[in-house]
């Protein structure tokens, strides 16, 4: 019998790096490219939302990172792992040893027709496996459910529960298996202004108990505003990043700079900027060669 006590213990969050990531989705004798070429590096620990407009390719770049598609072009890295590389055998001990992946609807990351505490358990089971050939000890059930919230209903089944109770379940049995990677996929895209709240909180709370790298894609700028970086995509590249609030361009590694929606309206495809080099920065001036 498994013990559903115990202490939570911090796991050593996985740096993310990816490089020039390309991806292409092969449909119908047709091709849509998701991904043109994403340059993102994350600090182990860190917790990053991905933001951007349907389709932008954020949810694609979630998957990449879980090992669910391998990139079509560049590299993805994920702790010392190339994942673009990894056979399916260690696709499999990947995903259940080092990341917890949390998809959109609740039910999809839950057993319907167990208990709450059934359910982390059974999350659990490839990491206490691992702990006994010597990786650390995975987080304990009730410790889990006890940070998040939901203790006391870890009896109950999760069939039984609210949109916001199933999805801090579904936080709960990501997190279960130790990982040191957590992907969390539009947690609150369902969910009533209350139960956002409570499971925003309870995002916080897991982050800050386990201490995995924890990266989210959302469309609720509640969401976004909590986090203490944002990484916006656009038209398939990192189009801008946020910190504390404030948002900023982001030079790719091959030179490349989205502007903003709200400067291409003024300032459409084609237009051409004269650049000077300023002792603190750099000057762009729109341009008239007519002129000039």
């Amino acid at each position: 019998m498994i013990s559903l006590s115990g202490t939570l213990e911090r796991q050593a969050g996985l740096a993310v790096d990816c490089a020039n990531v390309v991806h292409i989705y092969h449909l119908e004798g047709t091709e849509v490219i998701a991904l043109r070429g994403v340059d993102l590096a994350i600090d182990p620990g860190e917790m990053v939302a991905l933001l951007g407009p349907s389709g932008a390719g954020k949810s694609t770049l979630l998957r990449m990172l879980g090992g669910l598609l391998r990139p079509s072009a560049g590299k993805v890295t994920v702790g010392d792992l190339d994942v673009g590389r990894l056979t399916p055998s260690e696709l499999r001990s990947f995903r259940a040893t080092q990341v917890g992946i949390v998809l959109q609807d609740p039910l999809a990351n839950l057993l319907p027709y167990a208990t709450v505490a059934q359910n982390v358990v059974f999350a659990g089971r490839g990491a206490r496996s691992d702990a006994r050939s010597g990786k650390g000890a995975p987080p304990q059930p009730m410790q889990l459910l006890g940070l998040l919230g939901i203790g006391s209903l870890a009896d109950r089944r999760v069939t039984s529960l609210s949109g916001g109770e199933q999805q801090r379940v579904a936080l709960a049995v990501g997190a279960a298996g130790g990982g040191n990677l957590l992907l969390v996929d539009e947690p609150t895209s369902q969910l009533d202004h209350a139960q956002r709240g409570e499971v925003i909180d309870a995002l916080h709370a897991l982050h800050a108990g386990i201490g995995a790298t924890m990266v989210m894609v959302t469309h609720d700028p509640t969401v976004a505003a909590s986090v203490p970086r944002t990484v916006t995509i656009r038209d398939g590249r990192v189009g801008a990043e946020g910190r504390k609030g404030a948002q900023f361009a982001v030079v790719g590694r091959d030179g490349t700079l989205q502007l903003p929606p709200e400067v291409l309206e003024r300032f459409p495809p084609q237009t051409l900027f004269r650049l000077s080099n300023l002792p603190d920065g750099i000057e762009l001036r729109q341009a008239d060669p007519e002129v000039e």
